[in-house]
């Protein structure tokens, strides 16, 4: 991740130029959605994973805020459940896979359990895995487990882009004062926030090791600077929209039978005397 600067923001020159170019981008992405929707053939998955503080809340309310609902759904996992914890490490994310037509956001994923997990193992244990399943091998075959799912799910009409939000050290320690500091934040601040990045050289190798494993040409790793959150935004969305037009969806066309009934039921509305 070297070559992929947290501070980095070309080639926008300022907050003011990029911030004017995202509009473009979300006004184009919603026509896009638009598209999607209609056409009813493809679905978009957009996974979000990042250190804590690194702005994943802020990406998907400011970049999808001009989504239609309808053929929307976002996703934020937290700590899996009991109920959870009975089941394959990906079930959980499975069942909210996005319909087609539909985007779908996952703000954290099954990508928690190569990192959160590996740098913590000890959460294997409440995992209920049988024993054969608790090898040294565990970690490469989740890899090749995640590989080969978003190699189905690619090949079932799911796209899928994920996006490492890459906050540096010293930024994560401003946005994490400002929470403390800030009243209307401190509910967004926890003590395991600390814990995680006292470990932080422990969880940036789980993020190599994660995005040189699971970047693939079907679902790939977009690396992007988050220590400007207007220069995140406007990556974020031009990818997105570069997806969706890459897609290309169409608006479908009605058939001769659909045009007579619109005509038909044009006559009648404007034949209406009140």
């Amino acid at each position: 991740m070297t070559d992929h600067q947290p501070a980095d923001s070309s080639p926008y020159r300022d907050r003011a130029e990029a911030e004017g170019q995202l509009e473009q981008e979300l006004a184009r992405i919603a026509e896009l959605q638009d598209r999607l929707y209609a056409e009813d053939r493809w679905a978009l998955l957009l996974i979000f994973q990042a250190m804590d503080g690194a702005g994943k809340d802020s990406v998907v309310k400011h970049v999808l805020r001009g989504l239609n609902p309808h053929g929307t759904h976002a996703v934020a996992f937290k700590a899996p459940s009991s109920t959870d914890l009975d089941h394959d490490f990906m079930w959980r994310c499975m069942k909210e896979l996005p319909a087609r037509g539909s985007i779908g956001i996952f703000n954290r994923s099954y990508y928690e359990e190569v990192l959160v997990v590996k740098v913590e193992p000890g959460i294997l244990t409440n995992e209920h895995l049988p024993a054969p399943a608790l090898t040294k091998r565990i970690w490469t075959d989740r890899y090749e487990d995640i590989n080969a799912t978003e190699r189905y799910l690619t090949r079932n009409g799911i796209a899928i882009r994920k996006f490492h939000l890459n906050v540096s050290k010293d930024e994560q320690k401003k946005r994490f004062l400002e929470r403390i500091e800030d009243p209307s934040k401190n509910w967004k601040f926890s003590i395991e926030d600390i814990k995680k990045r006292q470990q932080w050289n422990d969880y940036r190798k789980a993020y190599e090791q994660m995005l040189s494993a699971t970047s693939t040409d079907y679902a790939p790793w977009y690396i992007v600077p988050a220590d400007r959150k207007w220069f995140t935004r406007l990556t974020v969305a031009r990818i997105v929209r570069e997806t969706l037009e890459s897609l290309n969806p169409q608006f479908p066309v009605i058939s001769k039978e659909q045009k007579a009934q619109l005509a038909e039921a044009r006559r009648h509305l404007e034949q209406e005397t009140d």
